[in-house]
């Protein structure tokens, strides 16, 4: 009877600590609430890397480091080493040193309760069931929203309560999202319908967006700088591939045409 009874306790323990993870997960994911935007395509074109460099360097690398790249090794999207030193390296740092948060961590840990995480992979450990990590990056900059209970003055819609504040809000202006209430089976939610525009932006929302889209293409980038090439290269193995092949048939069915 102990054992039963010690079995009947351990599997309501279970059930128990399933229902609990599922609420959480339910919960956390109607505070996420909102559907990702799918982000352009911008890895080829390199106006578009070279001004997302430029805002992650001036908006991005004050608090968060890249410390898996260095500045030179944006040479491959069209910058000269003079460009970089003169554009991009505001302090001491060299061109070929890696990209370095100029924040102290402790610092940072007492402002934010954490230390910024590093920035050089965040588009490729980002991805989910609601896209990819330039999906998740493009929809997360774009939905900062006023909300003076939080310590820094803001929060998210994508990542609810985070300690990051809106570093962009000067571009993009103060926004508070709109929301509409409905019933559901018995249950009153509240579905995010836009934004209320509080504070104007030195950028329309059209350029804001394309900004951000101009950023998120640089950290996509970042993560993996060769992927282009790899690309481009895995294109030309398999045109090789299909030619390689139709040689073959054509030189198989000449050895045995005569063959009965």
């Amino acid at each position: 009877m102990n054992k039963l009874a010690s079995l009947g306790f351990a599997r309501q323990l279970v059930l128990g600590l399933m229902m609990a993870l599922g609420v959480a997960a339910g919960a956390h994911a109607n505070e996420g609430g909102i559907a990702w935007d799918k982000a352009p395509n911008k890895t080829n074109d390199l106006a578009a890397l070279q001004n997302g460099a430029k805002l992650f360097v001036n908006y991005c690398l004050n608090c968060h480091s890249a410390a898996f790249m260095r500045f030179n090794r944006l040479q491959d999207i069209g910058l000269t080493e003079q460009q970089i030193k003169d554009n991009l390296l505001f302090t001491t740092e060299k061109v070929g040193e890696t990209m370095k948060a100029a924040i102290d961590p402790r610092q940072a840990k007492e402002w934010f309760g954490a230390n910024p995480p590093d920035l050089t992979v965040i588009a490729r450990s980002r991805a989910g069931h609601g896209g990819t990590g330039a999906d998740y990056l493009y929809t997360y900059m774009r939905t900062f929203y006023r909300d003076e209970s939080k310590a820094t003055g803001w929060n998210n819609l994508v990542f609810p309560s985070v300690g990051m504040p809106h570093v962009l809000w000067e571009l993009q202006g103060a926004r508070r999202p709109v929301f509409e209430e409905r019933e559901e089976h018995g249950h009153k939610t509240e579905v995010f319908k836009g934004w209320e525009q509080l504070t104007p932006g030195s950028m329309t929302p059209l350029q804001y967006d394309q900004a951000v889209g101009d950023l998120v293409a640089y950290l996509q980038w970042m993560g993996e700088p060769a992927q282009n090439t790899r690309v481009r290269v895995g294109v030309g193995v398999l045109i090789f591939l299909a030619f390689f092949t139709l040689i073959a048939w054509r030189l198989n069915a000449a050895y045995w045409k005569d063959v009965k």
